[in-house]
């Protein structure tokens, strides 16, 4: 059996269908199923149980003997959410509990970390362990995350194999539900759907034109591919990041989102909002040299193929991964 937090979510539920495509059907489905929007995600996946995620370490308790693995990608990942407690009870100290029961029953893990541990990037995007402590989120969404880093090198208990990944700016399908914290693909393909215009926010940095803020984007099936091998690597356990290691800017992503539809380009510029304008990060780019030194050769899609496979095959049709 494999444990998958966060399974009815845009990642989790992605994972779930990439694993059933490659025969693993004994699934432990774990989230709080209580989003009806959310949970078509897992509409047509084979999956053995779904467990709530307070009844998890109960659930293991009894059964963790079978269990092969768990894949920890669930968490509250908002980063206009400023309530701390929430994060400290589903970011951290889930966590924690998770790492303490594979520590315990001898159980693989991987979870996710975040892009987010890196702030403004003043210490550039470097997944090296020695500056994880040094790392300044900018908001407590990326302080939670950058929290357990620092929590679980310190450990002197680990599971025999682990991992954590700081994902950069993922996109695809099976984020339907996720409102104002989808992708800016998902936005600019409802926008320019329904008013043949795309808006981005203008940039308030004089280093960046507008339009010009790069981020890391990568398509989630890359994503996939990578927790795929680490399954089957286990070894060199550490915190690696998850990105492309090309940023791009989001004119070329808009620009794609335009061509994948087949319109003509029609974009204009507004006012980052007040509220995120200081927290604002107007670079990311992942440096993968360390993923790529244990053994991980496959070429990571580009922007322009990824939209248009995401376009045309998911959001056009309004189908599901």
């Amino acid at each position: 059996m494999i444990i998958v937090t966060g399974a009815a979510g845009f990642i989790g539920s992605c994972l779930i269908s990439r694993l059933n495509q490659d025969n693993f059907n004994a699934i432990i489905a774990v989230d709080d199923f209580s989003n009806a929007e959310k949970n078509k995600n897992l509409e047509g996946k084979t999956i053995q149980e779904r467990v709530h995620r307070d009844d998890l370490f109960t659930w293991l308790d009894e059964h963790n003997e079978h269990v092969e693995f768990i894949l920890h990608i669930g968490a509250r990942t908002d980063t206009t959410e400023f309530d701390r407690d929430i994060f400290e009870r589903l970011n951290i100290e889930f966590t924690k509990n998770t790492w303490k029961a594979c520590c315990q029953y001898q159980i693989p893990l991987i979870y996710a970390s975040s892009a987010a541990t890196y702030g403004l990037g003043e210490l550039g995007y470097d997944d090296n362990e020695a500056i994880i402590p040094q790392l300044k989120p900018l908001n407590p969404y990326g302080d939670s995350k950058n929290l357990f880093d620092i929590w679980a090198l310190q450990q002197e208990e680990k599971p025999f194999f682990w991992a954590g990944l700081k994902f950069f700016n993922v996109y695809g399908p099976n984020e339907y539900h996720k409102s104002r914290m989808a992708s800016v693909i998902f936005h600019a393909f409802n926008q320019i759907n329904a008013t043949d215009k795309m808006k981005l926010f203008r940039s308030h940095n004089p280093d960046f034109k507008d339009g010009e803020q790069q981020r890391d984007f990568i398509y989630v099936k890359d994503l996939l591919d990578v927790i795929r091998f680490l399954m089957h690597h286990r070894k060199d356990s550490g915190i690696y990041n998850l990105g492309t290691g090309s940023a791009r800017t989001f004119l070329d992503l808009t620009k794609s989102t335009f061509k994948a539809l087949g319109k003509e380009e029609d974009i204009a510029f507004i006012d980052t909002p007040e509220d995120i304008r200081d927290k604002y990060q107007y670079f990311t780019e992942a440096n993968m040299d360390k993923l790529r030194s244990i053994g991980y050769t496959k070429p990571f899609t580009s922007l322009e193929e990824g939209v248009s496979d995401y376009v045309k095959n998911y959001l056009m049709p309004g189908k599901y991964y």
